[in-house]
């Protein structure tokens, strides 16, 4: 089922040994990466970490996120991380800390030829803001975090769906439909023609699941059920 999916696969995450394994499988056409997921993964050194990456990952997109806060750190920031290859992408916030737009330094960077990639962007308002600040600058992804959208109760369907018909004004951008929480994001960002989605390692580890036949599906969990109550012991 996968080859009739035209919606491209990133692997989101800072596990170094993970990702230079994961360059090697052809379902997996780009990758991101943000200061959360590098703490959590225990990093310390962010420039050694990024070039010991591109180091070995030259023709897959990667993408590395500011963490400034303020507009001058982050225009050097972004600078700085896009000369290090030119398969690199900058993310950047769609707002500072306080909620201040940060689209004129997007359009400055784009239009001055920085690939970016504006994320956490939760609204068709945030998306029609980014999509005129790219329109005419370089090769961009707009990241909409369509997860965390549907965590708050929203159906993000309509948001993504929306956001494909905005962004036809951006042709050199694609969006991304980030932070999926279940192999069914992938089926949905499909239908509603969403370039990119990207995935934890966690869950592209389920993605043999897609297309399943689910009779066969129920048997083995019948099965997984029984086969950990023996191997526990428990006894009635």
């Amino acid at each position: 089922m996968l080859d009739q999916i035209s919606t491209r696969i990133f692997a989101d995450g800072a596990d170094l040994d993970s990702i230079l394994a994961l360059a090697a499988d052809p379902r997996i056409e780009g990758f991101t990466t943000n200061p959360t997921l590098m703490w959590k993964a225990g990093l310390t050194d962010y420039v050694e970490f990024a070039q010991r990456l591109l180091e070995r990952i030259t023709k897959h997109p990667i993408s590395f996120e500011v963490f400034a806060d303020d507009r001058e750190e982050m225009r050097r920031q972004a600078r700085l991380i896009a000369s290090w290859g030119e398969n690199v992408f900058v993310k950047i916030p769609v707002t500072t800390t306080d909620g201040e737009s940060t689209a004129s330094l997007i359009r400055e960077l784009s239009e001055d030829g920085v690939r970016v990639n504006v994320t956490a962007l939760f609204t068709t308002a945030q998306v029609e803001l980014i999509t005129a600040a790219v329109k005419d600058g370089a090769p961009s992804y707009i990241s909409v975090f369509a997860g965390r959208i549907a965590d708050a109760g929203v159906d993000p369907v309509p948001i993504m769906a929306r956001s494909v018909d905005l962004m036809v004004a951006a042709p050199r951008s694609e969006l991304i439909w980030a932070s999926p929480r279940e192999v069914l994001n992938l089926v949905q960002a499909d239908q509603v023609g969403c370039h990119i989605i990207t995935m934890t390692h966690d869950l592209l580890k389920k993605l043999d699941c897609l297309g399943k036949n689910l009779e066969q599906f129920s048997l083995e969990t019948v099965q997984m059920f029984h086969g950990d109550a023996a191997a526990a012991g428990f006894t009635l």
